[in-house]
């Protein structure tokens, strides 16, 4: 292994992949030979690994890993740096960080580039510190880069006890901004509401539409966050004020939506969108650097904490990729690989 290492490292590792997509059942245990370390990469003795809902498109086959990548899943993870990378500095091993995978998560060992790490205090527990660098990268980009949200203003999201969903409230009102989301029952409305959401949405019991439109006077919000498209969207468009963003991460209600184009001249919105697993590690990189500046702070000092639903172990990835597509988590779902 060029770079360096932190003693003998065994040949094998347990990981989570599949063979072929298909269901829940296609997901295994297996015995795997450790990661190639690639010059700019650390290696991480996984503690813990957070779980997408990503993972659970590639593992139906709907999202393959990007070229070069890890054939396995998980796109987080937290634990310790034991092996660097030739370009990568020596005194990072040993460190304790969270990391933004491009795949590969579900397993005892895994790679990140050491630009998409971030240090984890002593006192911040590994299996929180799993559970944030995918929510946390994609909605500081998504809401605070590509949809330029600013204090005072107002944030729509949709799915707001989702993982994404909860980062979205907590940055969101740790920067000042208005929230409004959308849940699926009350009881997810009232924990959007204990999480600092100024109005949570039953979108079954109420048209979200007249209810964002009571709420804010008629002005509208800012910024969408649209995790549904498909028919949401032209909802979304009568939703947002003048010069609004509509910025779209994720496809759930259909990846076609028919629009009214007068509504985005006359209000001179803007619609957006992104998927961050393709970026180069270059931008990720750069979002990093962003990141611990601006709102990895707010997490090591404990001012925010991430919204956790369940753990589960390794061996069990299926049972955390059932709670997952049921849709009835709280928060973020995390394995369990050898943390405390």
């Amino acid at each position: 292994m060029a770079g360096a290492q932190a003693g003998e490292l065994p040949e094998t590792m347990q990981a989570v992949g599949f063979d072929e997509p298909g269901g829940l059942e296609v997901l295994t245990l297996r015995e795997m030979p450790l990661p190639d370390l690639k010059p700019a990469d650390v290696l991480i003795k996984v503690a813990y690994a957070g779980v997408n809902r990503p993972d659970c498109i590639q593992r139906a086959g709907n999202y393959p890993a990007p070229p070069g990548a890890s054939p396995l899943p998980g796109l987080e993870v937290a634990g310790q740096i034991v092996a660097v990378g030739s370009e990568v500095p020596q005194e990072l091993i040993g460190q304790t960080v969270a990391a933004l995978t491009p795949g590969g998560g579900y397993a005892e060992y895994c790679t990140a580039p050491w630009g998409h790490c971030l240090p984890v205090p002593e006192d911040m527990p590994l299996c929180d510190a799993a559970a944030l660098p995918e929510t946390l990268f994609t909605v500081w980009h998504n809401v605070f880069e590509r949809g330029m949200l600013r204090d005072g203003e107002t944030l729509l999201v949709h799915g707001g006890t989702s993982g994404i969903g909860t980062m979205a409230i907590m940055l969101a009102k740790a920067f000042e901004a208005k929230v409004i989301v959308t849940c699926g029952d009350e009881a997810k409305c009232q924990a959007a509401r204990e999480l600092g959401a100024d109005l949570a949405i039953n979108y079954r019991e109420a048209d979200f539409v007249e209810a964002v439109k009571d709420f804010t006077d008629g002005k509208g919000v800012d910024v969408v966050l649209d995790m549904v498209s498909g028919d949401y969207v032209p909802r979304n468009l009568q939703c947002l004020a003048p010069d609004g963003r509509h910025v779209t991460i994720a496809v759930l209600g259909g990846p076609k939506a028919e629009l009214y184009m007068a509504i985005v001249m006359m209000k001179r919105l803007t619609l957006t969108g992104s998927t961050l697993r393709p970026r180069t590690d270059a931008f990720k990189s750069a979002l990093c650097d962003e990141i611990a500046q601006n709102a990895w702070p707010l997490f090591t000092s404990r001012e925010l904490k991430p919204v956790m639903d369940e753990v589960f172990p390794l061996a069990n990835a299926a049972g955390a990729h059932a709670r997952m597509e049921a849709g009835d988590h709280i928060g973020k779902i995390v394995l369990k690989v050898s943390g405390d």
